[in-house]
């Protein structure tokens, strides 16, 4: 217990560090992921193109490579920024691959009439896709939506190695000052633990209000 308490400011300046990355960078996969899902199901062409090779991109990248690319490369551009926003960018685009994909799923499972009987109507692609499609395709795509974000969460560790306060950065000044490893980190991982199980938590409601009915 000695490492927690003597050292609980920095335990929770990280904590909080990782909080903040993982909602922001969470908060960024959602749009853009929503948005690539619509590109890719767009009936114009160059959108589906863009979609098809934005997610095989990201998907087939290393996070750790694309976090090197972000902060290293974007400053090249004349791109600044504070190096915790650069972390949430690599983390928000990264992680928009997978949302994207999650969501494409749950769109094909929304049976093919749906959308034509919105068309018949008059809907555009824009009105038939948020009105009719999505809300469906979300209610069964929650579960797998929440996993993709708890795996963020553990994803933003490697944002301590390019100088962002985050949990698992703890671990360096503690260990400089001759505590436990062990049990440093112990700490970090209830921390973590703490925050995935918040999320499991959130999206358990979510399906439980929102989910298909098994």
């Amino acid at each position: 217990m000695d490492v927690l308490t003597e050292n609980f400011a920095l335990y929770g300046k990280g904590f909080l560090g990782t909080v903040e990355l993982t909602v922001y960078a969470s908060l960024l996969a959602l749009v853009l992921g929503f948005l690539m899902a619509s590109f890719r199901v767009a009936p114009v062409g160059s959108f589906r193109v863009f979609g098809t090779v934005w997610v095989t991109v990201l998907r087939n990248t290393p996070l750790t490579l694309l976090f090197f690319a972000v902060l290293l490369g974007l400053p090249r551009f004349g791109l600044v920024l504070p190096f915790q926003l650069f972390a949430v960018l690599a983390l928000g685009c990264y992680t928009s691959a997978f949302i994207c994909e999650v969501l494409r799923s749950g769109i094909n499972t929304v049976p093919k009439g749906q959308g034509e009987a919105a068309r018949s109507l008059g809907m555009s692609f824009g009105q038939t896709l948020g009105a009719v499609v999505l809300p469906q395709a979300f209610r069964s795509v929650i579960p797998p939506i929440g996993s993709t974000l708890i795996a963020l969460a553990k994803n933003s560790a490697i944002a301590g190695s390019f100088s962002v306060t985050e949990l698992l950065g703890t671990y360096k000044p503690l260990n400089e000052l001759g505590y436990s490893i062990v049990w440093t980190f112990v700490w970090i991982a209830v921390g973590y633990l703490i925050i995935t199980l918040s999320i499991s938590a959130l999206f358990n409601v979510l399906e439980k209000r929102y989910g298909v009915a098994r």
